[in-house]
């Protein structure tokens, strides 16, 4: 069974730095990716990259936010500086547009 364990959120003031992991339980997955989730509103995407390190981004976080994947070690990360306000959300791990983690919670905030 495919199992995605995220860590690495909490609360962080505006302008600050948080780095995400998920680990997962195997590494043939193609694609892994990092979506967020408020309240109400619709899971949208972050950040996807491919097996061979392809990269892409949603414009909300372009230039602040660098997603990374270790598979020696199984590893996903987000990396995100900058961070604002309108960042706070459940940030969720995903692969193969398939399989999810249960979501970590990053607070930005004063």
């Amino acid at each position: 069974q495919v199992q995605l364990v995220e860590s690495g959120g909490g609360l962080v003031q505006p302008g600050g730095s948080l780095r995400l992991s998920c680990a997962a339980s195997e590494s043939s997955f193609t694609v892994m990716a990092w979506y967020r989730q408020v309240p109400g509103k619709q899971r949208e995407l972050v950040a996807v990259i491919s097996s061979v390190g392809n990269t892409n981004y949603a414009d909300s976080v372009k230039g602040r936010f660098t997603i990374s994947r270790d598979n020696a070690k199984n590893t996903l990360y987000l990396q995100m500086n900058s961070l604002k306000p309108e960042d706070t959300a459940v940030y969720y791990c995903n692969a193969n547009w398939k399989y999810w983690g249960q979501g970590t919670l990053v607070t930005v905030s004063e």
